[in-house]
């Protein structure tokens, strides 16, 4: 039998290669409860606010990848320190396309609740990486 813990731990890492990886609609569906609260975004998304949020993201980096450096996971919580990479091909708030390979760095902690993911907190350091490429 596997653990909560162990659980939530699968379904963070799936709910990346659903997002970031491989964009996978119904995935989403399966794995974001319908009151999925995004802490770094101040919005209730739910599984179609996701969505919405990765097909941006894929225009603005096509090829997006992210690998996970360290999960850990306690009671109803996951804690990611994550790597995205991806060429930048879109203007993103208000910083051009350079077509520069970026690479950026983050920790996401997630709350897991009845087998869906229900709350995000994010501290991701995307507009540093944009803005160096962009003075290139």
């Amino acid at each position: 039998m596997t653990s909560d813990s162990e659980y939530n731990k699968a379904l963070v890492r799936a709910h990346y290669e659903a997002t970031a990886n491989h964009f996978d609609p119904p995935a989403i569906d399966d794995q974001v409860g319908e009151d999925f609260f995004d802490h770094a975004a101040g919005a209730r998304l739910g599984p179609e606010g996701v969505k919405r949020h990765i097909q941006g993201m894929k225009v603005v980096f096509p090829d997006l990848r992210v690998t996970i450096e360290d999960i850990i996971a306690e009671g109803d919580r996951v804690a990611v320190r994550a790597r995205w990479q991806g060429t930048h091909s879109a203007d993103f708030r208000g910083i051009p396309a350079s077509h520069e390979r970026i690479e950026f760095t983050g920790m996401v902690f997630w709350r897991i609740a009845d087998g869906k993911i229900r709350e995000r907190w994010a501290s991701v350091d995307l507009l540093g990486p944009l803005k160096e490429a962009a003075e290139v």
